[in-house]
């Protein structure tokens, strides 16, 4: 096991994990794609109760396509999202991979592949769901 840090760039929030990622999945929903400015955003599930979160936080609330609740929390200062939280995983929170200051976990899932774009190449490997994943 490693500790993994993450913060946002002005520094202001910042959590400390002192387990691994459950799993890291690629997703490239359009509210990933929104979010992140970006293709996908890539995401490490840890359980909240091994993550210890400091610093000014806002959070904002929608419902995903599953009809399930995404909260995604982030900086009041600089506006980086460092985390969220889903309903689907009430115990993890999904931890944003490029935020991470410690070693970057490696994705081994891709999800929302149907809304892709079309110059992403997934992985060999790596496990493609058209949607959420299984049993989300």
């Amino acid at each position: 096991m490693t500790e993994h840090k993450a913060s946002c760039p002005c520094g202001a929030l910042s959590l400390t994990a002192s387990e691994d990622p459950l799993i890291t999945i690629a997703c490239s929903c359009r509210a990933c794609q929104k979010r992140t400015g970006s293709a996908f955003a890539t995401v490490a599930y840890i359980a909240k109760s091994a993550v210890e979160v400091t610093g000014p936080r806002q959070r904002w609330g929608r419902t995903a396509a599953s009809g399930r609740g995404v909260e995604n929390v982030f900086c009041p200062t600089c506006g980086t999202t460092l985390y969220w939280t889903l309903d689907f995983r009430p115990d993890h929170m999904g931890i944003l991979v490029g935020a991470f200051d410690t070693e970057k976990p490696t994705p081994t899932r891709a999800v929302w592949t149907c809304e892709k774009l079309p110059w992403v190449e997934i992985p060999g490997g790596w496990e493609a769901f058209g949607q959420g994943s299984p049993g989300s």
